[in-house]
């Protein structure tokens, strides 16, 4: 069903105006998680989040349906300020989410709960659902006796018993191998086109890029730390769609360029960056950032970001913060989407491991969070610092970033480069003890 360039405001099946959402962490610190986003549902179309992990897309999803409520901002359902749960949204889960103690038919009978339905109607209701799936004859089956394909069916089916206007769908597909994560999808596609299903929009929460084109009518990116919707992007393309049409693919590029603009913005032509700059770290360790250089010294020291995803068991949101991490140390490059292998890059590959150490070491201490950490820890040398010291000054250099996270990224960096020594056991962190002068900027 095509969108409508100018929706009237009723239209609006669900949406989120300004919204914050924030945590307390383990600390007590506050976490921003979404920051001044705006979303909406409108009737008739299906709308894909993609983002990298960690950037509040679940999150979002929650709120969205008044699972969880926003820190800040409204969130409303047909215009209406939302109190409680959305009365007409059901949510499909990653891991199924079935109760391994009750049969197929019972668990898609945990739908109707609450709802105003008579036992007939129940039961009709619950038996179209599992039609409706490719379920029948399957009704007594137990979920340890279910393939997961099946399980995710009886998942949707349970969803759709009451009748939803709004299917959420939070990476519904992940958890299942490629072929039957297909299916599915066509699956939704047909289940979402049967309007007796009295289904209307659809959410899908997803990392992958394909299935957001297959499935979208609209694909909005979302930037992190914290969420924020970076870009929304029609798709016209008519159903059925096909992988290999051309269209499809312009628009895979499309937000492939989208995601490598808000992942890995290129540096403003004529800046450079201060050799003591205190930035924050991306979650990445040293062993994942080596793997990424060996990876690009086998293709010639070049390689497309997303051909490098294709190649590792990481997410696209870690793939990032591997490329990100290499990046900071000047390891590689990025300019639009390739990842290029620089002469620091090379040299650390071509190193002997005992020689690798000091070419890590040196990088670490151009980073204002290391020389800065350094000096600090070499004010009493003798002394190890406790770790809630190191993440309170973590913290001031900072503000923005999780604390806790950092130090990890930190730890694993100056372990590897024998700059730091940690004690698990007590949560110390101390300099190297055959560390340099020179080490220690003493």
């Amino acid at each position: 069903m095509p969108n409508e360039s100018n929706p009237a405001p009723e239209e609006a099946i669900a949406a989120v105006r300004g919204v914050d959402k924030t945590f307390l962490d383990e600390t007590g610190r506050e976490r921003v998680i979404l920051k001044g986003v705006d979303f909406t549902v409108r009737k008739g179309e299906v709308v894909v989040v993609l983002g990298p992990s960690g950037c509040g897309k679940s999150t979002l999803l929650r709120v969205l349906i008044g699972l969880i409520p926003p820190t800040r901002g409204t969130v409303t359902q047909h215009g209406r300020p939302l109190e409680g749960l959305h009365p007409s949204a059901a949510v499909v889960f990653q891991n199924f989410a079935l109760f391994p103690w009750l049969s197929v038919e019972e668990n898609v009978r945990v739908g109707l709960t609450g709802r105003p339905f008579g036992a007939e109607e129940g039961t009709a209701r619950v038996k179209a659902a599992i039609d409706r799936v490719g379920l029948a004859g399957n009704e007594r089956s137990m979920p340890k006796e279910l393939s997961g394909g099946m399980k995710q069916r009886v998942g949707i089916a349970r969803a759709l018993v009451s009748g939803p206007e709004l299917l959420c769908m939070d990476e519904p597909f992940s958890a299942l191998d490629v072929l039957t994560a297909e299916l599915l999808r066509s699956e939704v596609y047909r289940l979402w086109s049967d309007r007796s299903t009295g289904l209307s929009s659809v959410v899908l929460i997803t990392h992958i890029i394909e299935e957001a084109v297959f499935l979208g009518d609209r694909i909005v990116v979302l930037g992190a730390n914290p969420g924020t919707v970076k870009q929304e992007i029609p798709n016209p393309l008519p159903h059925p769609r096909e992988y290999r049409d051309p269209g499809f693919q312009r628009i895979v590029d499309r937000i492939h360029d989208v995601l490598t603009g808000v992942h890995l913005p290129e540096e403003p032509a004529g800046s450079a960056r201060a050799e003591t700059a205190v930035l924050p770290l991306p979650p990445a360790s040293v062993g994942e950032m080596f793997g990424l250089l060996e990876i690009l010294a086998d293709h010639g020291g070049e390689m497309d970001l997303f051909a490098i995803d294709a190649m590792t068991d990481w997410d696209f949101g870690r793939t990032i913060s591997v490329v990100k991490g290499a990046e900071l140390l000047d390891f590689v490059d990025t300019p639009k989407n390739r990842v290029l292998l620089t002469d620091a890059g090379r040299a650390l590959v071509a190193a002997s491991p005992s020689d690798r150490r000091p070419l890590l070491r040196r990088q670490l201490l151009r980073l204002g969070t290391f020389t800065t950490l350094v000096r600090e820890l070499a004010k009493t040398p003798d002394e190890p610092r406790r770790g809630e010291e190191v993440r309170a000054l973590l913290g001031t250099l900072l503000p923005g970033e999780h604390p806790v996270p950092l130090l990890q990224t930190v730890i694993n960096w100056g372990r590897r480069a024998q700059l730091f020594d940690y004690d698990v056991a007590t949560d110390e962190l101390s300099l190297y003890a055959g560390a340099s002068s020179d080490d220690t900027l003493a």
